[in-house]
């Protein structure tokens, strides 16, 4: 910049002159900081949500037009910018940090990840390409591994951090078209190959396998649903009889899709038994782990989650369970080759100085080009609280949703016993029309809400509405948990009586 731009602060545009801007960065930085912990001891203290419904917020923010208006062309101060955010945004923020809220798997982010994202956009590292990030790959290498570890995979096991479990679950399923299929047409399968196959697995599958199924070129009925047991798991012996069947019409079956910690239930399938037949079958096993991968940290409750190990492709959630920001989830697989199989590519303007170079390209592991420098968060705060400390805050979350479920059921909730640290509860008196009982657990999260005691989300299971609490909120207590339930309990007399007229 050869003049200084016309702006109220210009200091804080042109940072070069460590004289005229380090101070006004120093300020900015210190606003920034200050708009945070003022909204996290205030309006996140106070309540977990906004009690306004979607049109009422929608009005509030956009105004009566209830639309975007234009970009604004000239510029502001950062005083009248963090103004609008104070303003406009913070009073309707979702608070994942206050004790009642138990959210869908949205974490309060541990204080060190806040630092460490900070961190990341200040050096703003490309990780798609080594020479625009030099170290950061390193970075995300050494992540990976780490959680390559904790699931037990081996030497030969590489990943790749993605946004989250729908691209994690996409990659996954691209990779088992690419090599896994591939090698068994002995081509490169793609439109009319991709007729007659088969993928299989249970109705608690997020949502996001479908979607990747689609979105790869497979034909509608593809992807084989099979009913879980009634504690909504995917048994081997219900997925060898749709084998069979399928084999007898002439299908090929590809692959099965595993859960180990189900968005509904946290529910976990029987994943020793699924891998034994996937290679008694030669199928490709990708096993979604994005909620539950994390309890491998800890020796108490790694124990319900064996046999990850064996998965051809597993998705991992750090922004879930182990307390990071968005965004940031994973995809590991066993062979590292199958990552660059699927997609590898090396255009001209990204080529390396000599041939005997080999510079980690991250680009070349996964399905996004230009990635953010997602690691830093989780590699700080993994040094800063080891293993052991995340074990310590999964095992207190299993416990303390292990404590809602008692609650709950002390007070006359039907409960399904948490696997890991998600509860379902629901309050059905005796005598109850099946849909106005559903409708009884809406007007419950309602209420709950309104009252800014604390959150739940609702989910149906079996075609009837449940209460769902998923308890990964390591700032929340015994007695915030009680404070939920109170609150619900009563709710529920008035809402009954308004059902009732």
């Amino acid at each position: 910049m050869s003049e200084p731009l016309e702006h109220p602060e210009p200091e804080l545009i042109d940072v070069r002159d460590p004289e005229r801007s380090r101070a006004a960065l120093e300020r900015l930085g210190e606003r920034t900081w200050k708009e945070a912990l003022d909204w996290l001891y205030g309006p996140a203290a106070d309540r977990p949500t906004a009690p306004d419904l979607y049109p009422e917020m929608r009005r509030t923010f956009f105004g009566e037009r209830g639309r975007p208006g234009p970009a604004p062309s000239q510029g502001s101060s950062s005083n009248h910018v963090f103004t609008e955010f104070r303003d406009r945004l913070a009073p309707f923020a979702y608070a994942a940090q206050h004790p009642g809220s138990n959210s869908y798997f949205t974490p309060p982010p541990l204080p060190m990840s806040i630092a460490g994202e900070t961190l990341s956009r200040w050096l703003n590292q490309g990780i798609d390409l080594w020479l625009a990030g030099m170290a950061g790959p390193f970075v995300e290498e050494e992540v990976v591994r780490w959680l390559c570890d904790a699931c037990g995979f081996g030497d030969d096991a590489w990943g790749v951090l993605t946004s989250g479990g729908v691209m994690a679950n996409l990659m996954a399923l691209t990779v088992a078209r690419d090599v896994h299929l591939a090698r068994r047409l002995g081509e490169l399968p793609r439109g009319a190959a991709l007729e007659g196959i088969r993928l299989y697995a249970s109705d608690q599958t997020h949502f996001s396998v479908e979607r990747a199924v689609h979105l790869l070129g497979f034909p509608e009925g593809t992807l084989r649903i099979i009913p879980s047991d009634p504690d909504f798991r995917l048994h081997a012996p219900t997925v060898v009889a749709a084998i069979a069947e399928d084999r007898a019409a002439g299908l090929t079956p590809l692959a099965i899709c595993a859960v180990a910690g189900s968005t509904n239930t946290g529910s976990i399938d029987d994943i020793p038994a699924l891998a034994d037949l996937a290679e008694q079958e030669d199928l490709w096993l990708h096993v979604d782990a994005a909620y539950g991968a994390a309890a491998r940290l800890s020796p108490r409750e790694s124990r319900k989650l064996p046999g990850l190990e064996r998965a051809d492709s597993l998705t991992v959630d750090p922004h879930k369970w182990l307390y990071q920001p968005y965004d940031l989830g994973g995809l590991l697989v066993k062979r590292r080759e199958d990552l660059l199989r699927t997609f590898h590519r090396e255009p001209e303007y990204y080529a390396v100085w000599g041939p005997e170079e080999q510079p980690l390209h991250w680009y070349q592991y996964s399905l996004e080009g230009t990635r953010p420098f997602r690691a830093l968060k989780l590699w700080l705060s993994w040094k800063h609280l080891g293993s052991e400390g995340f074990a310590q805050l999964i095992e207190r979350n299993v416990d303390l949703a292990q404590h809602l479920a008692r609650r709950a059921r002390e007070v006359g909730f039907e409960v399904i016993d948490p696997e890991l640290a998600v509860v379902c509860l629901r309050l059905a008196p005796p005598g109850l029309d099946p849909a106005v009982t559903d409708e009884l657990q809406k007007r419950l999260q309602r209420a709950l809400e309104v009252s800014g005691t604390g959150w739940l989300s609702t989910t149906t299971l079996r075609g009837r509405t449940w209460l769902r609490a998923g308890v990964i909120n390591y700032l929340s207590t015994g007695d915030d948990t009680d404070r939920v339930i109170a609150t619900l309990t009563a709710a529920s007399e008035g809402v009954l009586e308004e059902l009732d007229g």
